[in-house]
């Protein structure tokens, strides 16, 4: 990694990635809303689907979306499988350059650390969490972060 994560506090870089059905998705297209921004190395591996499986009963009052650097045909065929409902986001090319706006990206693997930034209605990021490719996060703590954020 060779930036510092997005840090709490500051404006959330804006972006546009395409879903798993090809349709672009604006990050500032949810102003107003609350947004869990979470980023994953691969899909159909063993820690990142935890990950997802979990976020597919997330019912918070805020925007799930989800960003790998897989394909969005790769993103598309995970999602049919494992019945994920909220936006796989494909940061396939340029490859990682959100991961890298965000400072969650790995140079040496090519692939996006684990992190996740609550990012509230004006746009600010208010909590983030970012671990090692191999170390799962909590979904429980984006419930208690959320719920901390007015």
């Amino acid at each position: 990694m060779n930036e510092r994560p997005a840090e709490v506090g500051a404006l959330a870089p804006d972006f546009e990635l395409r879903d798993q059905h090809g349709t672009p998705v604006k990050l500032s297209d949810f102003r107003g809303r609350k947004v869990v921004l979470v980023f994953y190395p691969l899909a159909f591996s063993g820690v990142c689907h935890q990950e997802l499986s979990a976020l597919r009963y997330f019912h918070a009052d805020a925007q799930v979306l989800t960003v790998s650097v897989d394909s969005m045909f790769t993103h598309r065929a995970w999602a049919d499988r494992e019945g994920y409902e909220f936006p796989l986001l494909s940061d396939f090319w340029p490859h990682g350059q959100v991961a890298r706006a965000y400072g969650v990206f790995d140079d040496e693997k090519g692939i996006s650390l684990r992190g996740t930034f609550i990012i509230d209605g004006a746009g600010v990021i208010r909590w983030s969490v970012v671990n090692p490719t191999g170390q799962a996060r909590d979904v429980a703590d984006y419930i208690k972060a959320l719920a901390d954020i007015s």
